[in-house]
């Protein structure tokens, strides 16, 4: 098994996975038109999987706290941001591009806040209490989440839940023989971005330096005399943040959402966490362009086995790396 990793490495390491999956997955697919078409809705899949998850990562990582309750942002984000657009049905429609941006950014906008403040509120009142005892965090992030599903179910009912989108995200455009939806791509585009910017803040700023260091050793930053308390409350309020985000751009996904949304999508959160390695970020995008590319292409290829891929997938990788694939250092 160690030459095996180390023959990996020297070829590009485990970013070379995702490449080996979209080779084979070509080979047994055959028509390279269905294949890009999977490819790219993998892709997509797999960067509002990294926005939902990342923030759980560094949660994981940083705090020692098992947050079941995390997939509670990623609805909550969801049913905003849809509310917001659906007050904003005027914009939505316009033929101008200004007026579709605008009324995306302020949904989009509207569920990030949220997703600070609520994390906030459940960093200070529901996780202080229970740092350091596991067994109670997850009972008590688990009651969060039946709660959070209860409220929605009483503000938004429990019929799906239209989801409007602007203009210029509608439709699809052709290379060649290839089909690509515009929302997909911007999907992509967003994640990339927000990829970006956690790998710029967190290796290239000293906010980012303390952080990483906290996450390999959290008792030597606080002998330094650095507040990680506030650390802490910052990290888990821009991970909500970027869950309400990803939870968003989940539901243009669906175009349809019910109240149960954050619980559907809690397994392969975690799952994605635990193949990427605690306290990652580029192995939380890996675990997630994984898990978004095996969906589709098993999908196609198996759909009986299209529940299972993921599960399959984790025991795979962590029966050949136990500690995922990217992990943070300790």
């Amino acid at each position: 098994m160690d030459k095996l990793n180390d023959t990996i490495d020297r070829l590009g390491g485990v970013y070379l996975l995702p490449v080996a999956v979209a080779v084979l997955a070509f080979v047994l697919i055959g028509a390279p038109s269905s294949w890009a078409t999977l490819t790219v809705a993998g892709l997509a899949m797999g960067m509002m999987i990294f926005l939902m998850a990342s923030g759980l990562s560094l949660v994981f990582g940083l705090m020692d706290v098992l947050n079941f309750g995390h997939s509670a942002f990623v609805s909550l984000g969801a049913f905003i941001s849809a509310s917001v657009l659906a007050a904003m049905g005027g914009w939505l429609g316009a033929e101008s591009v200004l007026l579709n941006a605008a009324a995306l950014l302020v949904a989009f906008g509207a569920a990030m806040l949220f997703g600070l403040v609520a994390g906030w509120f459940f960093e200070t009142v529901i996780i202080k209490p229970v740092y350091a005892d596991h067994l109670r965090q997850i009972l008590i992030t688990m009651g969060a989440l039946i709660v959070v599903e209860e409220l929605i179910l009483a503000i938004w009912g429990g019929t799906p839940f239209s989801v409007g989108r602007p203009a210029f995200l509608e439709g699809a455009f052709v290379i060649g023989d290839v089909t690509i939806e515009i929302y997909r791509a911007f999907a992509f585009a967003l994640g990339l971005l927000a990829y970006a910017g956690l790998y710029f803040v967190l290796n290239r700023t000293r906010l980012g330096l303390l952080i990483r260091a906290g996450v390999e050793n959290r008792e030597m930053v606080e002998a330094l005399g650095f507040r990680i308390d506030r650390l802490f409350i910052g990290v888990f309020m821009v991970g909500s943040a970027l869950a309400a985000l990803g939870g968003a751009m989940w539901a243009g996904y669906e175009t349809l959402i019910t109240p149960h949304l954050g619980a559907d999508m809690m397994i392969v959160v975690f799952i994605v966490v635990i193949i990427g390695g605690l306290g990652s970020v580029q192995g939380t995008l890996l675990g997630a362009i994984l898990v978004g590319l095996m969906s589709n292409y098993v999908g196609f290829l198996a759909p009986k086995l299209s529940l299972a891929s993921n599960m399959l997938l984790m025991m795979a990788i962590l029966l050949w790396r136990p500690n995922g694939l990217k992990p943070a250092v300790k």
